[in-house]
């Protein structure tokens, strides 16, 4: 993460940078903003990225249980591979 003081930083030199990577912006070092590039994602993509549903539902997700591959196979009988 590259980061810049807000008085050097320009809007230009921010969203060209964050394209490689994100850009943390600073005012008297503390942070301010983040500038996150999107260059190569589709619409959907940038939808869910700003759905706070979304992220709710992925929040939940991950507060349940997991299941392991062999864990996975004795669920699905033996058929995890395809047959």
């Amino acid at each position: 993460m590259k980061t810049l003081e807000i008085e050097r930083a320009t809007l230009d030199a921010c969203v060209r940078e964050a394209q490689g990577e994100r850009v943390l912006v600073t005012r008297d070092g503390r942070p301010v903003a983040m500038v996150v590039g999107l260059a190569g994602l589709d619409e959907d993509q940038l939808q869910l990225g700003a759905s706070d549903q979304f992220w709710q539902l992925i929040a939940a997700r991950r507060k349940q249980r997991t299941v392991t591959r062999g864990e996975l196979e004795r669920l699905a009988g033996g058929a995890a591979d395809g047959t």
